[in-house]
Order: C-alpha cells, then sequence, then structure tokens
C-alpha cells in the first residue's frame, strides 16, 4: 500500500485517526459556524493531538471532502501502510488466518461497512481484484469508521491466482452462492479460512467460483433473495468467530 495525501470526513473517521496516527494529520477543517457539544469536544480533541485547525464553511468542507454527508468536519491526512503486501500479513497472522475476498464491489459504501464488519470480527486482511472493484477513497473511510486506517486491504491483479496462493499456505477458499447445496452452518470454519463474496445480485464471477475449495450458501427463509454484502459478510466472519471461540 503506497504513501500519499488523502481526505478524511467525518467525526469517526478523523477522530480513529487523531487517536491511532496523530503525525499523519496534516490539518483539521471544521465547520466554522458549529459550536455543539460534539464540535467542541472534537475540537478539543484535535488541540491536544497538535494538530493544525482550519475553520472552514460547508462549500468547502463539501468541496474538499466530495460530499455534503461531512458533519461538519474533514482532514487532510497521510496516507498510512498497514501492510507493504499480503505474503507480509499472512506471514505475521498468529493463529489460524480469517480473510474476505470480495469479487466485483464496486459501491464505496458497501466496501466501507465491509471493512468495518472484518475490523470488528478481526478478520486479518481484506482482498479484491484491481478491476471491477472500489479502492479506498473519502467515502469508504467515512462510512468504516476508521476501518480503512486498521484493516488491510489488497487490491490484486488477479484474483484466481491469488487464491490459489491461498491454497498453498492450506487456507481453504470458500464461497457463497445461493445455488450451493450446503448452509455456511455446515461447515467447520475454525481452520485457515477465506470467504469469497461477490457482488449483490450478480455474485462471485465464474472464474472465482470456480476456484474455490467449496461453495455454501445462506438460509433466506423470506421473500428477499440475497442480502447486501456488507451484511452477508458480517454473517460469515462471525459465524468463522462464533466457532473459534467455542473451540478455544
Amino acid at each position: 500500500m503506497t504513501k500519499g495525501k488523502q481526505v478524511l470526513f467525518g467525526f469517526h473517521a478523523v477522530t480513529v485517526r487523531l487517536k491511532s496516527a496523530p503525525r499523519s494529520v496534516l490539518e483539521v477543517h471544521v465547520d466554522a459556524s458549529r459550536r455543539d457539544q460534539r464540535m467542541r469536544q472534537f475540537v478539543e480533541r484535535a488541540r491536544e493531538a497538535g494538530v493544525k485547525l482550519v475553520d472552514s464553511d460547508d462549500e468547502r468542507l463539501a468541496k474538499l471532502s466530495g460530499s455534503q454527508r461531512h458533519q461538519g468536519v474533514a482532514a487532510r491526512v497521510e496516507a498510512l501502510s498497514i501492510s507493504n503486501s499480503l505474503d507480509d500479513t499472512l506471514d505475521a497472522v498468529d493463529g489460524p488466518a480469517l480473510l474476505l475476498v470480495l469479487d466485483g464491489i464496486t459501491d464505496p459504501h458497501n466496501l466501507g461497512a465491509c471493512l468495518r464488519v472484518a475490523d470488528g470480527a478481526g478478520a486479518h486482511a481484506v482482498i479484491a481484484p484491481k478491476d471491477h472493484a472500489v479502492g479506498i477513497n473519502a467515502t469508504v473511510a467515512k462510512v468504516a469508521s476508521g476501518a480503512a486506517d486498521t484493516v488491510p486491504y489488497f487490491m490484486v491483479t488477479n484474483l484466481a491466482r491469488t487464491l490459489n496462493e491461498l491454497k498453498e499456505r492450506d487456507i481453504r477458499i470458500i464461497g457463497t452462492s445461493d445455488d450451493a447445496q450446503r448452509s455456511l452452518y455446515d461447515l467447520d470454519l475454525t481452520g485457515p479460512v477465506a470467504l469469497v463474496l461477490g457482488a449483490e445480485g450478480s455474485g462471485m464471477r465464474q472464474l472465482t467460483g470456480k476456484t474455490c475449495d467449496e461453495l455454501v450458501r445462506l438460509p433466506m427463509a423470506g421473500a428477499v433473495e440475497s442480502l447486501n454484502v456488507s451484511v452477508a459478510s458480517g454473517l460469515c466472519l462471525y459465524e468463522a468467530v462464533r466457532q473459534r471461540l467455542k473451540k478455544s
């Protein structure tokens, strides 16, 4: 993951960066017209972190963040290098690996929510193809509520080849498909696993599905045919967490 400049916006995303890596924060822009308690507390935290504060208006904040949902807060920051490579990340894993693979997720809100779920479940990394996928941007960072800074996100040139390389590390590749015979809850997820989910509606690409060791489905009892990918990611990751906690 290469370093560079980026913009974070929203109280959650900027506060997490102030706590985790204050030296990477170049400047914080705040809505000068807001004087409510939340803003006062935020400004005090920024001052304690020693960062430069800039009074701005709504128009400037919207232009800086590229969104009207900035909540009166935006920050220019240095991009963090969470890990140099997927191999380095996997080499550092203590215990069975837990990975989330997203095939064809182009909505930044979905990616942000998936990163937030991955952080909560303790996933070691999120993997996606460079093509047909969204990268980390300001919207992703805001929705992720800080998880974009804590969960390694790797965009790979050839997803099928990367999955085969994971197999060489004895990581099982478990894909989700509405047509699968077995349920997610029929599988033992206590060992090293990579859980693969595709875009809502279209699902995984055919080659990705063929590369999986096994396909499973999420039981759907109602009229809805599928779940949002972030919801499905949460169910899959936390089922693995549940099984591992029960085993320990």
